[in-house]
């Protein structure tokens, strides 16, 4: 909490928050102070809070910090999951763990998409099932043991990463933003600090990226993909939650009709049908 609401205090300047005569400072951000007067609430109560002290912060104190501190619908959710983490534990309730399984029923759905790629994953962004377009598309990922069939993984120690990944920048800040949020959401699953503190030790651009304190809402938008197989996709694509399985999330990619994109996904999809997906089915290729 309190690294988070100094990144967010540091990234506004006095005249996007509306305050005259800022004054001379050393750093472009805004002071405790102002942050205080423009949540209305007193400098002492909002030091206490980036100290990390959130005993009986309510939710409309949370909204004003919000909107003084000018955060998007995400940042507000992370604010909010992370008041949650450090006021005290709620009762605990015996619950009876729940495998989380792939059902013939999941996999027969996603099999049953035949012209979209589609996926699911974990809030580890561990691949855990697709349609067999999915899996093609994903393949250089897949392929490579090393990856332990982790996005995250894949997208900061594979050198390949970034020739798959067009867009590689903007993917790395979305994954580091993707896992920020869900670490908020639930600090104490091991898994994924686990995978959080690898990555913050093997690589320097994640932890860089880890430091900023950014978050998002995985829902929708572009992806742009270089198969080794078929050359450059370009995608739109959604996310969708499984109720049924609360920690997994499923995504399903379109190309444009009559498209470059969608030409190239049917001859990816002939390259999966005979087991060629990756670069020795380059030959194959036509355009």
């Amino acid at each position: 909490m309190a690294e988070f609401l100094r990144t967010r205090r540091d990234r506004i300047t006095p005249d996007q928050a509306g305050i005259i005569g800022g004054g001379r400072r050393r750093v472009p951000g805004l002071r405790r102070e102002e942050v205080a007067m423009l949540a209305g609430v007193s400098v002492e109560y909002y030091a206490r809070m980036e100290r990390g002290d959130l005993t009986g912060v309510s939710p409309e104190i949370l909204d004003s910090i919000a909107r003084a501190l000018q955060l998007d619908d995400a940042e507000c959710d992370h604010l909010a999951d992370l008041a949650r983490a450090a006021g005290p534990p709620p009762p605990r309730r015996r619950k009876r763990p729940t495998e989380q399984t792939v059902t013939p029923t999941l996999q027969r759905f996603l099999d049953a998409v035949t012209g979209a790629p589609m996926w699911v994953r974990d809030r580890r962004l561990d691949f855990i099932a697709a349609n067999p377009l999915g899996r093609a598309l994903y393949a250089p990922m897949l392929d490579d043991p090393a990856n332990r069939g982790n996005t995250a993984r894949f997208t900061f120690l594979n050198p390949a990463a970034r020739i798959f990944f067009p867009d590689w920048e903007q993917n790395a800040d979305n994954i580091v933003a993707t896992l920020r949020t869900y670490a908020g959401q639930n600090p104490l699953d091991k898994p994924l600090t686990d995978l959080i503190g690898e990555l913050v030790t093997r690589s320097d651009t994640f932890r860089h990226r880890w430091a900023a304190h950014n978050v998002r809402h995985h829902r929708g938008g572009i992806k742009r993909i270089h198969h080794p197989a078929v050359g450059d996709l370009e995608f739109s694509y959604e996310a969708m939650d499984l109720p049924a399985n609360p920690e997994w999330f499923m995504f399903a990619y379109t190309a444009e009709p009559g498209s470059p994109t969608e030409e190239r996904l049917k001859l990816l999809g002939s390259l999966a049908a005979t087991g060629q997906t990756t670069s020795d089915a380059r030959a194959h290729r036509s355009f």
